[in-house]
């Protein structure tokens, strides 16, 4: 009989090949942009995407979404609405299912329960049950309490970023995971983490209280992968890029997709791996990230 542990790590494409038109994807904070990337690329369409911010904007604007599950859409840089989010919206061009982050936790645990639902307080007395029908208002049968029962939000597949993991799907999260990321991986049926550094086993047995994941079902190995966005321990957030990101979807946005298809090609659909996405922002930019 074979005992032999089986190794979790695949590259890029493979990881991308998990996710396939249609599915219900949910996307980690710090943001796993290689494999973000590795989406626009292949083109996938009809996602549901359970996300927040620029990320959410950019498969978006690329045309992948059909569903949002997102309690924050915003941007900043003076966009308080991410710009591709907001025309989408309101051209009736994604559906867009009102949460906010409470009610999202709720409906990831639920799924991750096996529940028909959970109950949740937070939206009480607010419009949310009114603007998103498949939150059910009713009483407490205990307490007699007025609560709202949150359908389960269940990803075929979850993707993070994370500081170190070995090649058995140990995970480890600098300063923690993000805060939905555990709700997400427990929800998900597969969990892909890209990872900074690949670490030893016997490293993470030598501490087995930093493991924050303890059974990812595939490694791929990114460093810089979180790249616009920030990965403790390793490096800051790239505002100049994101900044030229918002610009060039706030163009879109108006009407002229010129700016925002380079950006697109440029960074997204023309560098065929994750090395290459690297080789095209620099050296220089990327070591000029540092923390301290």
């Amino acid at each position: 009989m074979n005992t032999r542990r089986r190794e979790r790590i695949i590259d890029e494409v493979a990881a991308g090949g998990w996710i396939e038109n249609g599915m219900t994807i949910a996307i980690g904070q710090p943001t796993p942009m290689a494999l973000v990337r590795q989406i626009i690329r292949r083109g996938i369409k009809d996602l549901t995407v359970v996300d927040a911010g620029f990320s959410l904007d950019l498969l978006i604007a690329a045309g992948c979404v059909r569903k949002v599950v997102s309690y924050y859409a915003g941007g900043g840089f003076g966009y308080p609405v991410t710009p591709m989010f907001r025309r989408a919206a309101e051209r009736g061009e994604i559906e867009v299912w009102e949460c906010e982050e409470g009610i999202l936790c709720a409906g990831l645990q639920a799924a991750a329960q096996a529940l028909p639902f959970l109950p949740w307080r937070g939206a009480v007395g607010t419009s949310l049950p009114e603007v998103n029908p498949d939150l059910k208002v009713f009483s407490d049968p205990i307490r007699g309490e007025t609560l709202i029962a949150v359908p389960p939000i269940k990803p075929d597949v979850t993707i993070l970023h994370a500081a170190h993991a070995d090649a058995y799907g140990n995970v480890r999260h600098l300063g923690g995971p993000g805060w939905i990321d555990l709700f997400m991986y427990r929800a998900a049926d597969r969990t892909i983490v890209q990872a900074e550094q690949i670490i030893s086993n016997e490293e993470i047995r030598a501490n087995p209280w930093a493991t924050t994941i303890a059974a990812a079902d595939a490694i791929v190995r990114a460093p810089f992968g979180a790249h616009p966005f920030y990965s403790r321990g390793f490096h800051v957030q790239d505002n100049e890029h994101l900044k030229a990101y918002a610009d060039a979807a706030q163009s879109a946005a108006g009407g002229d997709r010129a700016a925002l298809d380079g950006f697109l090609d440029r960074y997204c659909r023309e560098p065929a791996t994750h090395a290459d996405y690297l080789e095209r922002i620099g050296i220089k930019r990327l070591l000029a990230l540092h923390e301290y």
